[in-house]
């Protein structure tokens, strides 16, 4: 059983008058609430600066500081205590300026005891949900800030400070290009939270998830009956990104008889709910990503050339972490210290043969796949530096040539053609077999008389 008790508010009660003030004192302390005196504005503000304040509830007619000048100060020295003003019937303007300037309330003399306990428990309670809700948002800060993005590469410096340009621009749509890991849902929240819009509002729609004929759906939503099965109205992916952002993940893989009416959405800035009549206004920000070439899937006609222009008026690149190796040694520290929180065990750190592996590993999986291997590692360690032998694994191996053949072939525009691109192919595999005609001949199964044409 818990048996702490939650602190007591503690209230500082201003007023010139003793008697009054002694009154006050008694009836506020009875409601459970701790109490402080001053005499002066003056007297307020020392204690202000020298103890804990959660309310201030002060008289408006005071010789030397009055009330308003009072709030001023506080409001000067902390805009977040929140002040209750006690004004005479005669003060009342004055108390219309109070709020103006930051009161969050205001009480006509002679006050019943209930108004002043439910102006207190009210403003109370209210400053307890703004605080909660700036250290929410400063722990969402802490987790999406373009700040929180751990580099050094002048490459993702650079994205970045693209990025934090275009946060603030809502109708820009930006696409985010990278391949699979390297963090382009990271970059797109960051994009989102500095937009400075809520947090819940950040939709992401896989479109290589969700097949071609429930993916509009998906996005627009539906009305009761706008199909078969079709049995209650369904919000969409967009309805719910409203006055926040839409992420569109791989974009590259969406259904061809899908891109035409998203076209039409950016282009229009509208939609309609599947079986619906009625135009919604479309109030967000769109973020596509993709690890695909779009420009190449448009020359292939997989993907629209219009659509294309429309989501890439501000892209951007994310390199991979091959590209990015001076990062490796931060990104494994930061891995390191969330495993250790999490496992509850030491992790001293990752030794120089450990370091070496990661630095000459070619990292397909990029940044997720780095991740992965860190916490493997930080399971099977017991208490010692992470070792090059802790960090062997499949996962490793940039290439399997028992079961995966990769060629790098080059060949000039003008040149290139099916015989060209084929005894490239020899050559390259000739030279792997060190010239064995036979063991080449048998890798691309081949009679061995092919080499000698």
């Amino acid at each position: 059983m818990n048996n702490k008790t939650k602190p007591k508010s503690t209230i500082l009660i201003v007023d010139d008058e003793p008697n009054i003030l002694s009154s006050i004192t008694e009836m506020i302390e009875a409601w459970g609430y701790s109490t402080m005196n001053a005499f002066s504005g003056s007297d307020a503000l020392h204690m202000i600066d020298t103890h804990h304040i959660d309310l201030i509830l002060s008289d408006q007619v005071m010789p030397g500081m009055d009330g308003l000048a009072l709030l001023k100060e506080v409001k000067a020295k902390n805009n977040d205590l929140p002040f209750i003003l006690l004004t005479g019937h005669g003060t009342i303007d004055k108390a219309v300026i109070a709020m103006r300037q930051g009161a969050a309330d205001y009480l006509l003399k002679p006050c019943k005891k209930d108004e002043i306990q439910l102006s207190i428990e009210r403003v109370l309670k209210f400053s307890q949900l703004d605080t909660e809700n700036r250290e929410l948002k400063k722990y969402i800060s802490d987790l999406f800030g373009f700040e929180k993005i751990i580099t050094k590469s002048p490459h993702m410096h650079h994205a970045i400070k693209l990025a934090a340009k275009v946060a603030g621009m809502q109708d820009a749509a930006v696409t985010i290009c990278g391949e699979s890991g390297t963090g382009k849902e990271l970059l797109a929240r960051a994009i989102h939270h500095n937009a400075g819009c809520i947090a819940s509002r950040f939709v992401g729609v896989n479109c290589a998830a969700i097949p071609a004929p429930l993916l509009e759906s998906e996005l627009f939503g539906h009305i009761k009956g706008a199909f078969t099965g079709a049995d209650y109205n369904r919000q969409g992916k967009f309805d719910l990104a409203q006055q926040g952002t839409i992420l569109l993940d791989e974009i590259g893989d969406m259904p061809p008889d899908v891109q035409p009416k998203l076209l039409r959405v950016l282009e229009e800035r509208c939609y309609e709910s599947i079986g619906s009549n009625i135009i919604k206004d479309l109030n967000l920000r769109v973020i596509a990503t993709t690890h695909h070439d779009l420009e190449k899937l448009v020359t292939y006609g997989k993907f629209r050339r219009d659509l294309f222009h429309r989501i890439n008026r501000f892209p951007i690149f994310l390199p991979p972490l091959r590209d990015r190796k001076e990062d490796i040694p931060l990104l494994a520290d930061h891995f390191l210290k969330k495993f250790r929180q999490e496992l509850g065990k030491p992790l001293p750190g990752i030794s120089k043969s450990g370091m070496n592996v990661l630095m000459e590993h070619q990292w397909p999986g990029n940044i997720r796949e780095l991740k992965n291997l860190i916490e493997r590692a930080a399971i099977i360690t017991d208490g010692e530096l992470i070792r090059s032998d802790h960090l062997t694994t499949d996962t490793r191996k940039t290439r399997r040539p028992d079961t995966d053949i990769q060629l790098d072939i080059r060949i000039p525009t003008d040149k290139f053609s099916m015989t060209a691109a084929t005894e490239q192919i020899k050559d390259i595999i000739l030279k792997r077999c060190n010239g064995n005609k036979s063991k080449a001949a048998d890798m691309l199964k081949v009679n061995r008389n092919r080499f000698y044409r």
